[in-house]
């Protein structure tokens, strides 16, 4: 096996798990009947935007490379935003 079909399947493997957070999205859209997206959305996001951003890298294309990097930042906000908040005591 060489450097380049490992590397083709990691690009292919990136693409897999950036696919998935679509699915997840549909699943839980039509459970809830609701348009919703569930924090697996973002993790998904994440791990699909590392895997090809790790390929971007390997490839050298800086276009591919910026895309992927904004996009992390984002899906890691997004992780933080949607984390469940602590109750805070009710004002006395």
């Amino acid at each position: 096996m060489t450097s380049s079909t490992i590397w083709l399947g990691i690009g292919l493997l990136g693409q897999c798990l950036f696919f998935m957070r679509f699915l997840v999205q549909w699943i839980a859209s039509e459970r809830s009947r609701r348009s919703v997206v569930p924090r697996a959305f973002w993790y998904f996001s994440i791990l699909g935007g590392l895997t090809l951003l790790a390929y971007a890298i390997r490839q050298r294309d800086i276009v591919f490379i910026i895309g992927q990097a904004t996009g992390i930042l984002i899906y890691t906000r997004n992780i933080y935003l949607s984390r469940p908040q602590a109750k805070l005591p009710e004002p006395a």
